[in-house]
């Protein structure tokens, strides 16, 4: 399959499953997550997606592990609404890119901060 409707349907897959996060009644799938990442397989078998939250890796962690017990429930409502010949098996995958981000702009500000002269009088 071309590589160019593989990266169709992976930021299709990506797009959808931000929108089916927000109806998955997990209590630990909660706060502020992201779809950072969709790899699907050439032969739609597997997504591989990847998660980030802000609260940080342990917590992600644990949404992850109520996105694999929800697994059934988002990947027919995947189905239902992209109408793919073949439903991907999904692969949650807990990633930190968010929380690194954060830290790397914190550590920015606090340099932008120090490296300010006082204003002179």
């Amino acid at each position: 399959m071309a590589e160019y409707k593989i990266n169709r349907i992976s930021e299709d897959v990506k797009r959808e499953l931000t929108d089916i996060l927000r109806t998955v009644k997990d209590p630990r799938v909660t706060g502020f997550l992201s779809v950072v990442k969709v790899d699907v397989t050439p032969d739609l078998s597997y997504a591989k997606i990847y998660i980030s939250s802000l609260e940080g890796i342990e917590q992600t962690k644990e949404a992850v592990k109520g996105l694999k017990k929800a697994g059934g429930y988002i990947r027919r409502e995947l189905d239902h609404r992209l109408k793919l010949r073949r439903s991907p098996e999904l692969i949650f995958v807990a990633d930190d890119s968010i929380e690194a981000s954060a830290d790397i702009a914190r550590i920015l500000q606090g340099l932008e901060k120090k490296g300010e002269k006082p204003d002179e009088d």
